[in-house]
């Protein structure tokens, strides 16, 4: 079973509809459910809570082949979108231990999870809000 918060799956269905008609491809992380005050998950559970924005430090990417736009390691799964409808892995994804798939018309209805070989995971989408990050990190 996968978690993730509702705010998290609507901002990236808001992100791939905007995007459409490009794909869009987004590195996800998680948070222990024994961070999340209002989470009644085992504390262990990781859940789903946080994005780091696409193309975010692209010109020195272009340049040296690294992402700076995330911390290194720091990213358990990756969200992409198929705009023209292919609610599947594809071997063109990233292949992250999980991997989050949305097609139009960019909802939750449209949205999947997979684990990299492919195989659907169940997913729940729950009501609860992640812990505030430090800014000064």
């Amino acid at each position: 079973m996968l978690y993730a918060t509702r705010g998290l799956v609507e901002t990236l269905l808001r992100l791939a509809s905007e995007s459409e008609p490009e794909e869009t491809t987004i590195p996800l992380a998680v948070t222990s459910a024994g961070d999340i005050p209002e989470s009644n998950l085992a504390p262990e559970t990781p859940v789903f809570t946080h994005f780091y924005m696409p193309n975010a430090a692209r010109p020195v990417n272009a340049v040296f082949g690294v992402d700076l736009g995330m911390p290194v390691g720091q990213t358990q799964g990756r969200f992409v979108s198929h705009p023209r409808g292919d609610l599947r892995l594809s071997k063109r994804d990233d292949l992250k231990e999980v991997v989050f798939v949305a097609v139009p018309p960019w909802e939750e209805d449209s949205l999947a999870a997979f684990d990299r070989h492919g195989r659907e995971q169940a997913l729940t989408i729950l009501d609860i809000e992640p812990p505030e990050e430090d800014a000064a990190l």
